[in-house]
């Protein structure tokens, strides 16, 4: 869109810059810090913003109210808010577990904050409520994060988290009375809870920061601990981690049928150790492989044998089984062969069950334990499949279904018969019939082709004009499977088109193509990303002025690159909870974590440059008119810490050249995304979708 000189009535012609420079945006504390890599300075102006200051907190507050005001001017964004509340408003249910003498199952009566988890018994039939997370606090911003029981169902412990906040509190109750029997673990981060007999259970933490550093303080020496009930949390004995294992991720679970303690040990977000302990006959760790050059997770055991998900050998992952009495990887022997496509692998009611990725759709095979298969399991249509878990006596199990247009819905399945029926079908208002999911192949800047799926209403005419929302991750071997959003139906029922490019970085098609989009090939993930941009615009689905881009933590990162790197390519950009300064992440919290997708400035002379030319800080330039931009984030995100939204939206207010704006979307009292009460979620929804066909020049909705 061009925007044309105005002349005022004093005779002197303004430029659109001139309005960009006089929309008053906050001013942040500025200074002259210059960090040195491999002898170049760079410049970090915006350093304040890491801090929790006073200064900081005044500069958000402002910037929230900014931003605010002038959402405030769109004129449909109470509509689309409220079609997004209307849409909301349906009852949705979990699939159901057991745990001991009852039926759990959660259920969101549509609107509540925070999903609340039932139960049934299973003799009396008798329902109540278990545990009501939106009792935890007043705004429904506490969230229950984990939950686990112990084998016999009586005691159970369950971690919550306030405010989004990755560290976490776990409270131990009587499952019978739900009453609490014994003193809350506090300072709990990046953990599960595992049970061990009746007696207590394992768990993951850090020392915690220092006083004013909880939410940006570096978090590098995991450790996990064993609770034993009735005790003082300050005399929990340490297991495993700490100053001997510094920089890892560690978790520890306790086997289905308590025989073997496992700890899986990572110091990035790909590859693995396993340990394991054998709890029945006594000794120490067994350390099963070493090094982080491949991933591995223990999937079952029984008896001596242990099964075991792994790429060692096999990109596209397979199953095999070692013994107690030597599990290193030179025993392992395939159970589930390697194929062409990516496998991942669950077990329940005595058999495994084989998901294959071809082309992000799934396939599901059930094979028996020694790897013969025993049926193809027939789904609804193509789309992606979650679930089939659960224990080994169980032979009714529980699967999850959906696609772009068709809402999630819950089947159960029979181990021995293979069939499956509806167990719970939502009741949104939505219509699959009226809409298409396609996909399509383009190819990416080196040759590679790259899957897309677009979507749409049925009708739409392909004449550039359709406001379209093009969405990527783009790493840590994630993969973007189809999957039901109703902020995306109010989007293509208002007229939008949205698309989803698989490109490199993730894991749709094995290791390589995850790797192919990590450190000195980054750059592949944005050209991938920017090619989707531009198949769209030339087959005819939008065109630049109609286009928004949206990712979010990985996936602001590739927003905030493909912005700076191509700031043509579209009207609107979002990138949300970002991974923004490339040459920083490693300094906050467990971001020293990400340095295999990513490599750090400190590596290498080669690497920094690398980083520098793309960390979308760094290469927001003066008289460049970028996109209309909203970043959002949160002011509890200790993940990635705000901060990283905080300088980039500085720097592009500062810099912007035209009257597109740039605004912050700041939210309180949440985190990276996890846990965040309905309200909340419609809210950021209703506020990104007006912005986009705002500043597409959309001026009512239905046109």
């Amino acid at each position: 869109m061009n925007f044309k000189p105005i002349l005022l009535t004093a005779g002197v012609l303004f430029s659109a810059s001139f309005y960009s420079q006089k929309m008053n945006y906050p001013k942040p504390l500025k200074g002259n810090q210059t960090d040195t890599y491999f002898g170049t300075a760079v410049a970090d102006p915006f350093r304040d913003l890491e801090n929790d200051s006073e200064a900081t907190k005044k500069w958000v507050d402002e910037e929230v109210a900014f931003t605010q005001n002038y959402l405030s001017k769109i004129p449909f964004r109470d509509q689309i808010k409220k079609q997004l509340t209307d849409i909301w408003n349906y009852e949705k249910i979990s699939a159901p577990f057991k745990e001991g003498d009852y039926t759990y199952y959660y259920k969101n009566n549509g609107l509540q904050a925070q999903s609340v988890l039932y139960r049934t018994h299973n003799k009396t039939k008798a329902t109540e409520v278990f545990l009501d997370p939106n009792k935890f606090s007043e705004k429904g911003t506490t969230s229950l994060a984990n939950l686990s029981f112990n084998k016999k169902g009586n005691l159970a412990a369950y971690s919550i988290s306030e405010g989004g906040s990755d560290w976490n509190k776990i409270i131990i109750i009587d499952a019978v009375s739900k009453k609490q029997i014994d003193e809350t673990i506090i300072d709990v981060k990046f953990s599960g809870i595992s049970w061990q007999g009746d007696d207590g259970f394992y768990y993951s933490s850090y020392d915690k920061p220092k006083e004013g550093t909880v939410l940006s303080g570096m978090t590098d020496k995991h450790k996990v601990y064993y609770h034993k009930l009735g005790t003082k949390q300050s005399e929990d004995k340490l297991i495993f981690g700490g100053e001997k294992t510094p920089r890892r991720y560690l978790g520890a679970g306790v086997t289905e049928d308590q025989r073997y303690l496992i700890i899986s040990a990572a110091n990035a977000t790909n590859g693995n150790e396993l340990y394991i302990k054998d709890l029945k006959n006594g000794g120490d760790f067994v350390q099963i492989n070493k090094g982080f050059d491949i991933n591995a997770h223990i999937v079952d055991t029984e008896g001596d044998d242990i099964f075991i998900y792994t790429d060692k050998d096999a990109p596209n992952g397979r199953l095999v089984k070692t013994t107690i009495k030597n599990p290193a990887p030179e025993t392992w022997k395939n159970v589930i062969p390697e194929t062409a496509n990516v496998l991942s692998v669950s077990s329940g009611g005595g058999s495994f069950f084989a998901t294959y990725m071809v082309d992000a759709i799934d396939q599901v095979k059930q094979y028996d334990k020694s790897g013969k298969l025993i049926r193809d399991i027939a789904l609804p249509g193509k789309g992606n499949v979650g679930g089939f878990g659960g224990k080994e006596e169980e032979k009714d199990l529980y699967f999850s279904f959906s696609n772009y247009i068709m809402p999630g819905t819950t089947y159960k399945f029979n181990v021995d018969s293979g069939k499956s029926e509806v167990y719970q079908k939502p009741k949104v208002k939505f219509n699959p019939e009226d809409y298409v999911s396609e996909q399509v192949f383009y190819t990416s800047k080196d040759g590679t082709k790259v899957p897309m799926m677009i979507n749409y209403k049925k009708g739409t005419k392909l004449d550039g004009k359709n406001p379209t929302i093009l969405y990527a991750y783009g790493g840590f071997n994630v993969s973007l499977q189809p999957g039901f959003s109703v902020t995306n139906a109010i989007w293509m029922e208002n007229g939008g088109i949205y698309a989803v490019p698989n490109i490199r970085g993730g894991g749709e098609y094995g290791k390589k193509w995850y790797d192919a989009g990590t450190k000195l090939q980054k750059k592949n993930v944005f050209n991938d990303f920017i090619a989707a941009g531009e198949y769209l615009q030339s087959k005819g689905y939008t065109s630049k002025d109609y286009m928004a881009i949206s990712g979010g933590s990985n996936g602001g990162l590739l927003v905030g690159a493909t912005m700076t790197m191509r700031p043509d390519l579209a009207r609107v950009a979002f990138p949300a909870v970002g991974v923004l300064d490339m040459l920083r992440y490693n300094k906050f919290t467990a971001g020293a974590g990400w340095a295999y997708d990513y490599g750090t400035a400190e590596d290498s002379k080669e690497m920094f440059e690398y980083l520098k030319s793309y960390s979308p800080l760094h290469n927001v330039k003066k008289g460049t008119c970028y996109p209309s931009t909203m970043v959002t984030t949160s002011d509890h995100d200790d993940r990635v810490v705000p901060a990283h939204s905080f300088k980039f939206g500085a720097e592009l207010q500062e810099k912007q050249s035209c009257d597109k704006p740039v605004l912050l979307r700041i939210e309180k009292n949440a985190g990276h995304g996890a846990g965040r009460s309905t309200e909340q979620v419609i809210g950021e929804s209703a506020d990104k979708l007006s912005f986009a066909l705002y500043e597409m020049g959309i001026k009512k909705l239905g046109k």
